[in-house]
């Protein structure tokens, strides 16, 4: 009896498009980026949240629709009609209302996870991607203090991570709105949206839309225009608001708003050279009601926002009829992180090495290789035991390929003494010393590059 072998076709290992899968060296930076975000986060007493990534379609669809619906990964499951979650604000919002009678308000929350959104993938734009949202959610009423902590929150986030050139810019929706209001205009929402556009079609063509489709006469749309574009320091813009008080008791409150921010940035440490009065800044997104936030990088306008968000009133009233206003910003993570690499701003001197030191045995005789490794594992050293049968050569050569900082060659001399010769794989230098003092020797080298930072401006 014979056996037919079938040849099995192989199938091209391929990555879809928009979806992004990183080499070692660069996924190590890549969460040398969310851990710096967590550990920010984690400083101003965020708790950490984890949502599924799969939900109800009907539950993630409650505030959407639209375009959110042609977006969405959407696919049935026996009965069960299910997608993927497409932000992490709504399923933020169903969270809270399930749970308001065991959650402490206010609820601060962070959450950094994946989100899935189905639309053409284009250069820097993901399907697949990275976000990490921070917000505060009240019970009732939110205090606008919360909404002058969040650039706190964004600024010692950034400086961190290395950033040194970028602006907080502020704006708040009720100053706006306010001024459409005292100009007898109709569609505010509309409007919003064309202000929004401002920074990526210019005053002509928002000028031609706040004409042709929001209804506006011409010396409505100038109005908009010159409003919107009044520049000066933070006090002239206040200044330039406190003159237009009296008119619109929404607009008079948005500037109250906007004020108490404002006034409140420095003592919260944020410098005044990294905050603006925008009043461009509308955000598109209908569901902003108060302070709204965008922060670029100066040097590189060309990327746009890395950080955006607001004040919003009533977070979850698709889901319960509890007021429960919020404010939060997002980061789009991989977005953020695909542009610095691009740009060249990630830091070329950041370690990125699976582990601080390797342990290279020379002999058959393991067990004094075995104690060295796990001895610098308990000096907190993140430690690779390398076992297989290379040359030496090949050895320094995988260790140097990974950009291990420290060798720890274990000769038949060596094991004979008690002593291991520790390689400085930068510098070439090589010391003997004892396991113990070796573990000393690396954990010094390593706090003195430990404030390197991920990103470095040219």
């Amino acid at each position: 009896m014979s056996l037919e072998v079938i040849k099995m076709e192989k199938v091209t290992p391929r990555t879809l498009s928009g979806f992004m899968e990183l080499l070692p060296a660069d996924q190590l930076k890549m969460e040398r980026l969310l851990g710096t975000l967590r550990r920010v986060y984690s400083l101003y007493g965020f708790t950490p949240l984890d949502t599924p990534a799969i939900e109800s379609a009907e539950v993630l669809l409650a505030k959407g629709g639209g375009e959110t619906e042609k977006q969405i990964y959407r696919f049935m499951k026996g009965d069960s009609d299910l997608a993927l979650r497409f932000d992490l604000t709504v399923p933020l919002a169903k969270y809270v209302a399930a749970n308001y009678a065991k959650l402490a308000f206010p609820f601060r929350r962070y959450q950094i996870g994946k989100v899935w959104r189905g639309e053409r993938a284009q250069r820097g734009r993901f399907r697949e991607f990275y976000q990490a949202d921070i917000d505060v959610i009240g019970d009732g009423r939110l205090d606008i203090m919360n909404e002058a902590e969040i650039p706190s929150i964004i600024c010692r986030a950034f400086t961190r991570l290395g950033l040194e050139d970028f602006t907080i810019r502020i704006n708040n929706r009720k100053v706006l709105g306010g001024f459409f209001a005292m100009h007898g205009m109709g569609a505010p929402a509309e409007i919003l949206r064309t202000v929004d556009k401002l920074e990526k079609i210019g005053p002509e063509k928002v000028r031609e839309i706040l004409m042709s489709d929001c209804g506006l006469d011409e010396d409505q749309a100038a109005a908009v225009l010159s409003f919107t574009g009044f520049a000066g320091t933070t006090a002239e813009k206040l200044a330039f608001l406190e003159g237009m008080r009296g008119k619109n008791e929404l607009f008079d409150t948005g500037v109250d708003e906007l004020r108490t921010v404002a006034e409140a940035l420095p003592g919260l440490g944020v410098p005044e050279e990294r905050f603006a009065i925008d009043l461009t800044i509308a955000r598109g997104l209908d569901y902003y009601t108060g302070t709204v936030y965008e922060t670029t990088i100066n040097s590189h306008p060309e990327i746009g926002s890395v950080c955006s968000g607001g004040r919003y009133d009533n977070l979850a009233e698709y889901y319960t009829d509890r007021a429960l206003p919020g404010v939060g910003i997002s980061i789009g993570v991989t977005r953020l992180f695909y542009v610095l690499s691009e740009q060249g701003l990630l830091n070329p001197e950041l370690a990125c090495a699976p582990a601080d030191a390797i342990v290279l045995p020379m002999t058959e005789e393991l067990g004094f290789a075995a104690v060295t490794a796990t001895k610098l594992r308990e000096a907190g050293i993140r430690t690779q035991l390398y076992t297989e049968g290379k040359k030496f050569k090949q050895k320094l050569s995988y260790a140097s390929k990974l950009g291990m900082p420290f060798a720890v060659i274990i000769g038949e001399d060596e094991a004979a003494s008690g002593l291991v010769a520790l390689k400085d794989m930068r510098r070439g230098e090589q010391v003997s010393y004892t396991p113990d003092e070796a573990a000393e020797k690396i954990k010094t080298a390593l706090a003195e590059s430990a404030g390197t930072p991920l990103i470095k401006e040219k």
